[in-house]
This record gives structure tokens, sequence and C-alpha cells, in this order.
């Protein structure tokens, strides 16, 4: 979000299933305040890189969405995804991890708002190219690409208009078994449109194929500076399948205290509740 006021806006709009931010001026780069979601607390931010793993969902199809948080017209045919984290816009690489189907995508929204521990949620047009499941729930790799977001962001800070890349259509091609060789298998082709006067940044809406690689489900804290600190966590957690992972950065070494594996999306939503429930504000569902 922009600024407090915007964001407090959508937040309280959510549990009405409409939102309703009124676009004041064309996209400009955006982080936003931390805000609270679900039961749990984000904290948007620049990122240096961003490669994550976790759940996905989809637009509620039913819900008259008006606008996105950077200000564009919501397109459920749009090549675009909200992140409750990335800056706005952003360019990503979604990959469906059950089926190995990957695309680019441009984040410009926040969300979801009511879905606790979800890392992206994706415009139907998306979900359809990328084989989601009707329930909208699918273990995903969310990619930042930095080189095509620090483009985006330098041509947004020179004042063009950023428009949505809504989908033509879908060409149909095999996409042959999960696993069988990467290449472009499907295109989602974007419609012209626009203002003819400003830049308009769209995607290819190509579909490759990769090779799949579903896991278990954990729920995570992360972030701990000490492993004391890691172990403390995990004494709150007593009874439930907790242990202590590294995690490995050029500046320190983290503590995540993980808990888990779960084998169903009802699992570990019920793992992230309990959790949250003792008190613990940020915790992430991943996929190993």
């Amino acid at each position: 979000m922009k600024a407090a006021p915007i964001l407090a806006a959508v937040l309280a709009l959510s549990s009405c299933a409409h939102r309703q931010v009124v676009p004041s001026q064309p996209a400009v780069f955006t982080i936003g305040a931390p805000y609270q979601a679900g039961g749990e607390w984000r904290y948007p931010r620049n990122f240096n890189q961003y490669d994550v793993t976790g759940l996905a969902t989809t637009y509620d199809s039913d819900v008259p969405y008006a606008y996105t948080s950077d200000h564009e017209t919501y397109d459920p045919d749009a090549i675009a995804a909200a992140s409750p984290v990335l800056p706005l816009p952003a360019i990503v690489t979604v990959t469906n991890l059950a089926n190995g189907r990957q695309m680019d995508v441009r984040v410009n929204d926040r969300g979801p708002l009511d879905r606790a521990g979800r890392v992206l949620m994706v415009t139907p047009a998306v979900a359809k190219a990328l084989d989601f499941p009707d329930d909208g729930d699918v273990e995903v790799e969310v990619k930042l690409n930095g080189p095509q977001t620090a483009a985006l962001d330098g041509a947004l800070g020179q004042g063009p208009k950023l428009t949505t890349a809504p989908v033509a259509g879908i060409t149909a091609q095999s996409l042959g078994p999960p696993g069988s060789a990467a290449g472009a298998v499907q295109s989602l082709t974007p419609a012209p449109g626009g203002d003819d006067s400003a830049p308009t940044v769209t995607l290819s809406g190509q579909v490759t194929q990769t090779t799949p690689y579903p896991g278990p489900l954990y729920v995570q804290i992360p972030g701990f500076g000490r492993q004391y600190d890691a172990f403390r966590m995990m004494d709150r957690l007593a009874g439930m399948p907790a242990k202590i992972v590294p995690q490995f950065d050029p500046a320190r070494t983290l503590y995540a205290v993980d808990v888990g594996p779960f084998y169903s999306v009802a699992d570990a939503d019920a793992a992230l509740e309990q959790i949250l429930q003792s008190g613990v504000t940020d915790p992430e569902i991943i996929v190993r």
C-alpha cells in the first residue's frame, strides 16, 4: 500500500468481501506499512532476493473486486497476482510444484487478506494457465525476477501509466505428462489496449513445463538470530512436532522453527491457527 490510510481502508473492507480503493494516480512503486490480515502480521518490504515456497490461492470469482493496491483496475483475465509482502509492482516466476507448470506474473496487489499462510493469490487466468485445483490451494514456488522488477520500477519512476495485461485467449497445446521436456507448452496472449500515449508493461503469458517437485508442508517461524531463542520458541510449542532449521545467509546465520510435516492443506492450516493462537504473529506455511 502507498500509505497507512489506504491500507486501513482496504483491510476494513476485506471483511465485506468487496474492496474499493479509488485510484487517484497512475501506478507507482509502493511498499506500505506492516499490517494484520487473517490473524497474521505481514511486513511488506523491498527484497534483494525473494525465492519462497508455500501455498497459493485464487481471487474469488464471485467477489466484485474494483482496484488493485497499486491503483490498477482489477482484471480477472490479467497475468497478475497479489502478494502479502513484495513491493508493488514486481515480476515473479510462479511454479505450480504439483505439475511443474511455470510462468512469469506481475504482482500488483496485496493479498490474500482473508487467508493466513498464503504466499500468493493469482487471477483466475493465471490459475487456469497453471492448472490450479478448483479450491485454489496449491503448492507453489514464487521467485522474484530482480532485473525485470528493477526495470519496471525504473520505468514507473518516469511516470508512465501501467496497464493490466488482459488475456485474449489461451493457445490450446498439449502439455504432456509432468516431468516431460521443458519448453514453451502454452501461451496466454495479452490483448492490445491501454493508453497509447504512455508505455505499457505486459507479459508474454508463456507457460513452460518444468519438473514437478511437491513436498510436505511445514509451518515455519523464521528469523531468530540466536539458536537459544529458537529453542525458547520450541518450548512454547510443546506437543507440536517442531525442529530448528538453520537458514544460512551471506551476512549471518538465522534459525527458524519448522513445525510438521503435514500432508494436507487442512492439517497445515490447523497447525498454523494453533500457532497463531499461541501468540506467534508471523508464521508461514512452506513446502520442503
